[in-house]
């Protein structure tokens, strides 16, 4: 399998011209049992992020459930990574079979298309989401007048736009090619350009850009909860949403830091900045690993955003163990702790009160 390790451009948007040169260094051998380790990691990958995107998709979509701003991005997160996680299982059996595509060419531009799609409507709806949750806390009378249902909709519907604007090079550009004895899923791009190009638009779309966005805003949630006149310090609640906040910058950063990190480096060794067959070796190995951890995003965001807040618990138990119409009874939010909380601040009622707004 010389050189087809550098050849997992079917998910890694190399150039088929990358490849010449990646070839010219010595390559290091894969990791023994990759092309089962990858798929076992792909298969739970899929199994929880069905399950946890399902139910999530399933409990909001219930017709009794007050629809709020918080719930229509987290609806949209869901259906996002859904429609991803469709395409997993044709990249587990990729790699099963030592990067030999078995699927023809459509299904291999449709995937591709879904993994572009996916890559930027998530990161772009937890940005969306962080946006969202910031004017809610730290300027609650403000937001009053700005976060509606209407505007959410609109957001959202933009989102997809550029979303699906991403895909368009992608859906382009790759293609089966028969490489030694196998046929790769691979991007063929027509000039060394678009892959620049498109590598740097992922690391600062993709990437840069939201967690700098998404860090803001928490950073000021952060200082707003400790800092505002009137609450209570010590209340166990501010040190729920505190942690909430620090996980949902640390999993966003842990997951797609990596895969980034060496995208880039990717980048410099196609323009010959870095020229050391060590780096080129390291990139090899390493993307495939990277790439399950930024798919691990989309299993880890229902678990984040929905199942460790108490209102969604209680709610999805409702629907499982009770006719549907016993939930128009109940009130309350399907968001997280932090959506809970930010409701608490907007109504300007004691952190420790039991909720009855939306959002």
């Amino acid at each position: 399998m010389t050189g087809l390790l550098h050849f997992n451009i079917s998910l890694n948007n190399t150039s088929v011209e990358e490849y010449e040169l990646h070839s010219t260094c010595q390559t290091s051998p894969p990791v023994q049992h990759q092309n089962i380790l990858i798929p076992t990691i792909y298969s739970i990958i899929f199994a929880l992020g069905i399950i946890g995107n399902g139910l999530v998709v399933f409990v909001l979509c219930q017709t009794s459930i007050r629809k709020t701003v918080a719930n229509t991005y987290i609806l949209n997160l869901a259906l996002s990574d859904l429609l991803f996680l469709l395409s997993l299982p044709f990249w587990a059996v990729y790699y099963s079979f030592d990067y030999d595509w078995i699927f023809g060419q459509l299904m291999c531009k449709l995937c591709g298309g879904l993994l572009t799609l996916n890559l930027y409507a998530s990161i772009f709806f937890i940005t969306c989401m962080s946006m969202d949750r910031y004017m809610a806390i730290v300027h609650p009378l403000k937001s009053q007048r700005c976060r509606n249902l209407c505007r959410a909709r609109v957001v959202c519907f933009l989102v997809w736009f550029a979303a699906g604007l991403t895909t368009i090079p992608t859906m382009m550009f790759r293609d089966t090619l028969h490489i030694s004895s196998v046929t790769a899923c691979v991007i063929h791009f027509h000039s060394h350009s678009w892959f620049v190009g498109l590598a740097l638009m992922k690391n600062i779309l993709g990437f840069l850009l939201p967690f700098a966005i998404i860090t803001s805003c928490y950073c000021s949630i952060g200082k707003h909860l400790l800092t505002a006149p009137g609450l209570d310090k010590s209340t166990s609640n501010l040190d729920r949403v505190l942690k909430m906040v620090g996980a949902v910058v640390l999993a966003f950063f842990f997951c797609w830091f990596p895969f980034h990190t060496l995208t880039f480096l990717d980048v410099l060794v196609s323009l010959k900045v870095l020229k050391a067959c060590k780096v080129v070796q390291t990139i090899s190995l390493g993307l495939p690993f990277t790439i399950c951890l930024g798919f691990s995003n989309s299993a880890i965001n229902p678990f984040l955003y929905c199942f460790v807040g108490n209102h969604f618990r209680e709610q999805l138990g409702g629907l499982t163990q009770t006719h549907a119409s016993n939930l128009s009874q109940k009130r309350g939010s399907f968001s997280t702790r932090l959506s809970s909380f930010s409701r608490k601040l907007s109504d300007l009622k004691d952190l420790a009160t039991p909720e009855n707004g939306t959002v």
